[in-house]
């Protein structure tokens, strides 16, 4: 069952020979957790969404206003009794016509569902090894910070790092600077210095690095940074995690020959948990 334009069906009739997401990735995504009949971060995620759109020239639906898209994500996601515990994605994408050059600004949006084992957060303490992934980079440019549904440097990473038996990989953008992991944003623990790569540098303007920013920003013991981080400063940290919406925060055990700790990550999912249960 899914979800497209407003309608719940078991099928949809979409012509790939004509569709701009398949043809040339014209396209936005979210990616949302539901739990308890709620969506989690809904403000943060409805507002990226339609500034993604507007960044790209599409034009948004009068009607898809935030409760809108509350409405549909939601009616989808009990239609498949997933309301307790579920990860949903929204793509839009312009309607068929033209080459580079479309016909329309006017878009379709179609929103998919699949359960997620745990509604809560939970802190994985086993082997999560990550190396530096350097055949392509990430450009410095504001499409970067964007979730467009071209994302080929990531899948070519997600290959590189199932070959090499790593659990995920971090990119350098072309000043050669960590920016990102393939499947969120990273940070670093450096005695009390939290340090996150600012969205200048061209990583994913994330939902939960933005959600991290904010508790940690809370915490008197902690001052939060957003500066470059260079390859040499992995080595440095006390602790490296990477977040996203879906699992969180993922602490780093292992880059190189280096082992971390995972006690300012146990204690940050904490506070998201904390925060999930007072929605």
């Amino acid at each position: 069952m899914v979800n497209y334009n407003g309608t719940i069906s078991e099928e949809v009739s979409i012509d790939i020979t004509r569709n701009r997401a398949f043809l040339y990735g014209d396209g936005v995504f979210e990616t949302l957790k539901v739990v308890d009949d709620k969506v989690m971060f809904l403000e943060d995620h409805y507002f990226r969404l339609m500034a993604s759109m507007r960044i790209l020239r599409m034009e948004i639906p009068m009607t898809f206003t935030m409760e809108y898209m509350e409405q549909q994500v939601l009616m989808l996601a009990d239609v498949l009794n997933l309301s307790n515990s579920a990860r949903v994605r929204i793509t839009f994408f312009r309607k068929p016509g033209g080459r580079y050059l479309p016909e329309t600004i006017h878009t379709d949006y179609l929103i998919t569902a699949e359960p997620l084992e745990y509604p809560l957060y939970q802190i994985n303490e086993g082997l999560y090894e990550v190396d530096l992934f350097k055949d392509f980079y990430v450009t410095k440019q504001l499409l970067s910070t964007l979730k467009t549904i071209n994302k080929m440097v990531h899948i070519t990473g997600s290959i590189y790092a199932q070959e090499n038996g790593l659990q995920n990989c971090l990119l350098l953008n072309d000043d050669k600077n960590v920016v990102e992991a393939l499947q969120g944003n990273v940070f670093l623990l450096m005695g009390n210095r939290l340090i996150t790569p600012p969205l200048g540098d061209g990583c994913l303007n994330g939902i939960m690095r933005k959600q991290v920013l904010s508790l940690a920003g809370k915490m008197e013991s902690v001052e939060v940074l957003e500066e470059s981080v260079s390859p040499f400063d992995l080595q440095k940290a006390d602790e490296i995690f990477i977040t996203n919406v879906i699992m969180g925060v993922q602490p780093v055990s292992r880059y190189r020959k280096k082992d971390f700790g995972n006690n300012f990550s146990a204690d940050i999912i904490k506070r998201l948990n904390a925060q999930i249960r007072l929605v």
